[in-house]
């Protein structure tokens, strides 16, 4: 009973998280896909660009954050719901679903899309700083490993995949974590007046904490990026190969 009640907690506010996530990594990397493809007939070139890169990104970070702000909403409230200096009546939520209706009964609709502003930034810079990542290493060890090695090709894709999409990850949240930091803060605080500038909120944390309060929870989050992002980016070049895709 206990070890089942653990195991509850630890994914409590899960299912949110997993219907955005597969939704939005959807959603981002076909953007991304379409928009570099359009800019790119501008700079002809087998190198990574990234004026080409950078924007294709942000744009497709800035559309995705209107997906992800509602669903990382809910989850975060349900993860923090028990905790009673944080959320006050505990164990108000009996669903990811109840807690999204009951939100937009007390807040409106305005209140689902809490911390939308600051979701907006992250997901734009972290993405343009995460294909960036992602684009070079993954042209310089193609560049390395193509003439050298002997191995079938698509092992060498698998390889390169899982470098390229695991670090894109980590230098995603080394980027924004802070931002994020602020975000949950913005999504979960209880207090309807308090401030949704994600830079007043960091300042106040850095006058407190210093750097390391801002990048609290570093350390879970690089080691969790690295195989989420590698698995994302393996499970998006083969479904492009499948379909018969053509990736520059």
């Amino acid at each position: 009973m206990l070890l089942e009640l653990l195991v509850k907690g630890l994914y409590r506010g899960a299912t949110s998280s997993f219907v955005g996530m597969a939704f939005e990594s959807s959603l981002l990397f076909g953007i991304y896909s379409q928009a570099k493809q359009s800019l790119q007939g501008q700079y002809q070139s087998g190198k990574p660009q990234p004026q080409v890169i950078i924007p294709s990104a942000a744009f497709g970070g800035a559309i995705i954050s209107f997906v992800l702000c509602p669903s990382e909403l809910v989850k975060c409230r349900m993860q923090v719901q028990g905790t009673d200096t944080l959320v006050v009546n505990s164990n108000r939520y009996s669903s990811p679903i109840d807690c999204a209706l009951k939100t937009v009964k007390s807040e409106g609709v305005t209140g689902i899309f809490r911390g939308g502003f600051t979701t907006l930034l992250r997901e734009s810079l972290g993405n343009a700083v995460f294909f960036s990542t992602y684009e070079y290493v993954r042209f310089r060890m193609h560049l390395h490993l193509n003439d050298a090695s002997s191995d079938p090709a698509h092992l060498i894709d698998v390889g390169v995949g899982i470098m390229s999409g695991g670090l894109g990850g980590i230098a995603f949240w080394s980027a924004v974590l802070p931002l994020d930091v602020a975000k949950t803060i913005i999504q979960t605080s209880s207090d309807r007046s308090s401030t949704r500038n994600p830079f007043q909120i960091l300042k106040s944390i850095y006058r407190g904490s210093g750097l390391s309060g801002c990048y609290m929870g570093l350390g879970p989050t690089v080691v969790r990026a690295f195989p989420a992002n590698a698995a994302a980016i393996v499970t998006w070049e083969l479904a492009v190969k499948m379909l018969g895709i053509r990736q520059d």
